[in-house]
Formats: C-alpha cells, structure tokens, sequence
C-alpha cells in the first residue's frame, strides 16, 4: 500500500471558521506547553518526555479547572500536537533539523493534524465530513481514492483553509516501459536542459510578479509605520489587515504557478523516461552567493527533484543522482577528453581533443547521461 495526500480548498461558515482558530490555538498551547515541560525534564534529570507521560498528562489538564476549555476541540488534534513534539526531537537527535521551538500564534500558517476514526472523516457530495466541524463545503477538484487515515487543516495568511487528506491507496501499477533514458541539467536561464536538446524554459514566476509585490509591500509598510506612530495594535487596524491578506495571496499565486509547473514537468518526464539522470546539487550552499539567491529560490531545484523521486517510486522509474564534484561541463561526451573549466560567458563548447562543437549545456546533460548509465549498471 503506498500514501496518497489530496488538497482542496475549504470554505467553512462562521461558527466552523471560529472552531478551527480555536483547535489552531488549543494544538499550539498543547505543543508549547509540552516542549517547556521536556525542557525542564532535560535540565533536571537529564531525559525528556515520552509518549504515555505526555497522554497521561493531557488527560490531567482537561479535568483541571483552569485548562478545562482543552475538551471543546478535537481531542485527537491535541493528542497529534505531542506526537509532532516527538517527531521533532527526533529529527533534532537524527541531526535533521534544530531543537524545536515554541510555536508562535502570530505565525501566518496555523495547521492542526486529526485522525479518521469511526468515519468521522468522509466525503458526503460536495462537502467533507471533519470532527468537531461537521460538514463543510470544498472544492471537490478530484475524486479521492483508497481509506482516509487523516487530515490535516490549515490556514493560510491569505485567509484561505484548506485541507489535505491522506489516504491509504494500492500500489500503483508500472507505467509501460519506454527503453529510453535521459539526462538533465537544470539551470536558471533554462530551468532544465535535456540530454535530447530539449531545453524546458525558467517561467520565473516570482519575477513576474515582482513589481506588483513590490508596490503592495510598500504600502503594507506605510500601514504598519503608521500603526506604529499611531500606538495601535496591529491586529485592531483593519487596513493594515486587508492590505497584509492582499500580499500573502499575491506570493500564494505565485507558489500555486510553480507548484502546477513543476508537478506536470515532473509527470511528462516520469511518463517519457525509464532513467532519469540528474546532478546532486548543493542548493543550501548555492543560496549562499547573494546575486543569485532569488533566482535560485525561485526555480525550485529540490522541490522538482523531490516529487520526480516520489513519483518514480511510485511508477516503477528509476531516478540516478550524479556526484555534485562530477566536472560535467568539462569533459567532452563524446571522446570524454577534459578541456577544463570554462569561463560562463562562453557558451558553445567546443572540444580541443575531437573538435566537437555543441552547446555547453547540452554537453553537461549528455555527460550526466554517460555518468548515469554507468552507476546505473554497477548497481545490484
């Protein structure tokens, strides 16, 4: 059985909407209010919380006077905010991430995570079953298919929810073998050159939208100035509220227009190709160089990776990952003499052993082919 997540957007009514700020909240109290215990715990004793102290716990704080309000939302919603806490430990004892943090109210995306039990979780027409909330109206952009396990509800800073449901659902069957390879090198003047000359152009989505985020930011700064002479709260000055919710849907677009570019990238080359070769590239340290930061944030190098990996899995396609130190723009690919590394503006290669003359590019992706093809044949 393989995992499946569904997203849809929800528009719950205004007691629904009410209830979902309040399990935010409640989740987030239950999250912080642990990671302060496990603190202590650490400091005093020298070991952390586990899972039935924290159960235990929690049971305790919903008969308590003071935290008895715990008991109006989802209790399976809560019970997830210390498995969340686990996991984050974990993560941070595995070296995969920093120790957790406390959670903040005033971040701009609130999600809480609850489980399917007894059905209470269910598509029923055009609305979604969901515990606490009843049922609320969603955009049934698919239909879902498999057994739900859980779902997970979140609000954006746009003032948006959405849902995304995880289900349980076959393994998919193999897509028909094609007996075609390809390599790719991705880029940011093209976001993708193929080993075939095919060259995938860089839509650049946040550079189109550059401008208006520009002006719309600047007037949520002169809003936010003005609150701060003014001595207001910011959450009571209604302008400065529309004017923040205006420029989170502006980078929501923007995030919606690459995400759709890179799923029906990553599907078109998934179906096409059997081996998909690629270079293991160093974005964390690419972000370092400050001149092409943005450019490099916006072409989504590890998001593509991630859902071709996934997909492959999925389709039985097999993905190789070429070593980040492999020199494929200076060997030649076709009688693999090394020339060197070669200024950025020259962009024709041309080989000084055979005379081949070809785009750089292309050179790099057929290299990363030859290397592909190659590790592929010492594996198992």
């Amino acid at each position: 059985m393989s995992h499946q997540a569904y997203k849809f957007r929800i528009y719950p009514n205004k007691d629904q909407r009410v209830l979902i700020h309040q399990t935010h909240g409640h989740c987030r109290f239950v999250y912080n209010h642990f990671l302060a215990l496990w603190n202590t715990s650490y400091e005093e004793e020298g070991k952390g919380l586990n899972r039935s102290i924290m159960s235990k716990m929690l049971t305790k704080l919903k008969k308590q006077e003071d935290t008895a309000w715990l008991r109006n939302v989802d209790s399976v919603a809560l019970q997830a905010s210390y498995e969340n806490l686990i996991d984050a430990f974990q993560r941070f004892f595995q070296k995969q991430n920093n120790y957790p943090r406390f959670k903040s109210k005033k971040n701009p995306v609130q999600s809480y995570t609850t489980k399917n039990t007894n059905n209470n979780i269910a598509i029923v027409g055009n609305q979604m079953k969901l515990p606490k909330l009843g049922l609320v109206k969603f955009a049934k952009s698919r239909d879902i298919e498999g057994r739900i396990m859980r779902a997970t509800i979140k609000y954006n800073a746009s003032g948006t929810f959405y849902v995304s449901v995880q289900c349980e659902v076959p393994d998919f069957k193999p897509l028909p073998q094609t007996n075609e390879a390809v390599g790719i090198d991705l880029g940011i003047t093209d976001f993708a050159i193929l080993s075939n000359g095919r060259r995938v152009d860089n839509q650049r989505f946040t550079k189109k939208m550059e401008q208006k985020l520009k002006r719309e930011q600047r007037k949520l700064s002169r809003r936010y100035e003005q609150a701060k002479k003014e001595g207001r709260n910011l959450r009571a000055c209604m302008n400065y509220q529309k004017q923040r919710r205006k420029v989170a849907r502006l980078r929501e677009r923007v995030a919606f227009q690459r995400e759709d570019f890179l799923n029906k990238l990553s599907t078109a080359l998934i179906r096409h190709y059997d081996v998909i070769c690629l270079e293991d590239l160093n974005t964390k340290g690419m972000l370092k160089n400050h001149k092409l930061a943005k450019a490099i944030a916006d072409v989504s190098w590890s998001e593509f990776v991630t859902k071709l990996k996934y997909k492959a899995k999925w389709l039985d396609r097999k993905i190789v990952e070429i070593d980040r130190f492999f020199p494929s723009s200076q060997l030649c690919h076709a009688c693999g003499h090394r020339d060197g590394k070669k200024p950025l503006a020259i962009r024709v290669w041309t080989c000084s052993a055979c005379g081949t003359t070809l785009d750089r590019d292309i050179n790099a992706s057929k290299n990363i082919l030859i290397e592909g093809l190659r590790l592929l044949k010492q594996q198992p």
